[in-house]
């Protein structure tokens, strides 16, 4: 399951709950919640991972994005050697790299930039989910301990 499904799960449990007469508060089967709680715990690294394999990304393109930026400059002092010999095709070979390595280092920037704006996205957005998901696990854990009092005082009374 998923944990939005597993989310909807518990709202629909506590939707479908019994109500108590003159209050908001409901009487849920504290196993089935507490079920739920523990598969919600035991989907959440997968959110994590998720987080994790996205930063190894941003990585690997940045680790390429340096090797071509280093094979665009490499290549450029391959064609400026070739072009030594005469002096006006010299000095448009130096023209050439410096306008390549410009280039490369532009792409470079751009690529970088990019990156590191994909992955702040998603991490945000990760960061976002976890953080609904720990409110929603605070106000379940909220709604439990009330009903557990609850139903402790009201055995309290019974006796």
């Amino acid at each position: 399951m998923e944990i939005f499904t597993l989310l909807e799960t518990l709202e629909d449990i506590l939707e479908r709950s019994k109500k108590l007469p003159f209050s908001y508060k409901v009487i849920v089967d504290g196993n089935e919640i507490l079920d739920l709680i523990k598969e919600i715990r035991l989907k959440l690294p997968d959110e994590l991972k998720q987080a994790k394999w996205i930063k190894e990304e941003r990585e690997r393109i940045m680790a390429e994005a340096h090797k071509d930026a280093d094979d665009i400059v490499k290549e450029a002092e391959k064609r400026i050697i070739s072009m030594i010999d005469e002096h006006e095709i010299t000095k448009k070979a130096y023209d050439k790299k410096d306008e390549i390595i410009s280039e490369a280092n532009e792409k470079y920037r751009i690529m970088d930039r990019e990156t590191k704006a994909y992955a702040d996205g998603i991490l945000g957005n990760v960061q976002q989910e976890i953080k609904s998901l720990q409110e929603v696990l605070i106000q379940i854990e909220g709604s439990l301990n009330e009903t557990v009092q609850n139903l402790e005082n009201d055995r309290k009374e019974l006796k």
